[in-house]
């Protein structure tokens, strides 16, 4: 805090949760009652609604929630999205019930949350997380609406992360991994940057390690080997890792691992089977993409990547950072990296709000613009418009043309902020540093603003 110069009691009034709900349900179940744990925590209200997402997981507890609703607030700070932070998790193994039983326990909880008003299009927005998607999404809205028949205009809007049949958005179950892709991007585009090795600032070849293979992982990995050319030299899983350095292929090795239940045994790469030292190959970017503390303080001086890009909440514990970045290492912290999906979300709340697709208004505007240039240019020169690229400039795009390009706006120039504050403040140390800095002058700023 002593690079803020912030009031007094102001930096407390920022570091504590606003409010934490614990809820406590039945349902009955295979023949008897089983009893569930649930908690929404609310950590700022500078701004409303507050936003975050909801997890399933066997291990969930408050202070873990309360610690990523705070998280939650300084992320949509740091690319200045108009949400307050906010988190929620049910103690639950979803593995343990069926699909049927799980829509019954998702609705109960939706219920809870709702008599609390913990949920709502201008309350608190609830996204998938760790053990939910888009399915659990839609269920939630559709309890929402049972439960507000009288209000049924903006009530789409009291999640995200829905199917697009249900008033998702183009783009939403990517996105944290092309934020992730983005935010690689603007740091090797930055000339203040050290890059990667040699200070090289072209993925093409780049070695990358990429270290769990759920929703996040996979996505970064394929944008980043399809679209760069990038080689994903390793990809870990809980259950070991598989290898291959001429650069594995990824959507290949998705289907194996969709058809299989693993990514071991893929006939493309070597298998290590219950290795835990994937992530300490060598390589040129190491992708965290899986739970906290992945690089702690016994694995730190084994990680051999030159850049560290935090696609995961909190991958790198305090001790590491600090290891590595006595060595040289450059960190892109969680709090930037993964921060698309939150970015994407606003775009689906305001689109259900709006009740208009992205694009509906002036992508046939658009397309005639284009096509009357493409002609301008064939009768200036006397040439036709190469083949190659007509068709993609004559495209006046698409929802997801139009959700990707704002993605990348919002982490590209959120990426200037980061990289120009500690050029401005050098003492600031690392970027992780000037992000925090960053995201909570916003908060601060905010809070002054309603005189608190």
């Amino acid at each position: 805090m002593s690079f803020l110069g912030l009031p007094e009691g102001l930096a407390e009034r920022i570091v504590q949760c606003n409010s934490t709900y614990t809820v406590r349900f039945g349902v009955r179940l295979r023949g008897r009652m089983y009893s569930f744990i649930g908690w929404r925590s609310v950590h700022s209200e500078h701004c409303e609604p507050v936003k975050g997402g909801i997890r399933f997981a066997p291990d969930a507890d408050a202070e873990e929630v309360e610690a990523l609703a705070a998280l939650m607030t300084l992320k949509c700070a740091l690319v200045d999205v108009p949400f307050g932070g906010s988190k929620g998790a049910l103690k639950i193994d979803p593995r343990e019930w069926t699909p049927q039983e799980l829509e019954r326990i998702t609705r109960r909880f939706t219920q809870e949350l709702t008599k609390r008003g913990l949920i709502g299009p201008g309350l608190n927005v609830p996204a998938p997380d760790l053990g939910t998607s888009e399915r659990e999404m839609a269920w939630m809205a559709d309890e929402f609406r049972r439960a507000n028949p009288t209000d049924v205009i903006n009530v789409r809007a009291c999640v995200t992360g829905k199917p697009l049949s249900k008033g998702g958005i183009a783009g939403r179950t990517e996105a944290t991994g092309r934020g992730a892709q983005f935010a690689i991007q603007s740091y090797l585009r930055d000339a203040r940057t050290p890059g990667i090795v040699g200070g090289r600032r072209d993925l093409k070849g780049a070695s990358v390690i990429v270290q769990g293979f759920g929703n996040v992982g996979y996505h970064a990995a394929k944008f980043l080997s399809e679209e760069d050319g990038a080689r994903i030299t390793v990809v870990a899983e809980r259950d070991g890792y598989v290898a291959n350095p001429e650069g594995l292929a990824i959507e290949a090795l998705k289907q194996h691992q969709l058809r299989t239940g693993s990514i071991l045994g893929f006939d493309g790469a070597t298998s290590f089977a219950g290795d835990m030292t994937g992530l300490e190959q060598p390589c040129d970017i190491l992708i965290p993409a899986a739970m906290e503390n992945a690089i702690h303080v016994e694995n730190a001086d084994r990680i051999k990547a030159h850049l560290v890009v935090e696609a995961a909440n909190g991958p790198v514990t305090f001790q590491a950072d600090q290891m590595l970045r006595s060595r040289g290492v450059t960190i892109l912290p969680d709090l930037y990296v993964n921060a698309g999906g939150v970015v994407v979300s606003y775009f689906e709340w305001v689109k259900n709000l709006t009740h208009i697709p992205f694009g509906l208004m002036e992508r046939r505007r658009r397309e005639r613009r284009n096509h009357t240039i493409a002609t301008a240019l064939e009768r200036m020169t006397g040439q036709p418009f190469p083949a190659d690229i007509r068709d993609e400039f004559l495209e006046g795009g698409a929802e997801i043309d139009l959700v990707r390009s704002g993605l990348e706006d919002v982490m590209l120039s959120t990426w200037s902020r980061i990289a120009d504050l500690l050029e401005e403040q050098p003492d600031l140390g690392d970027y992780r540093t000037a992000a925090y800095v960053a995201s909570i002058r916003q908060i601060a700023g905010a809070y002054e603003a309603i005189g608190i």
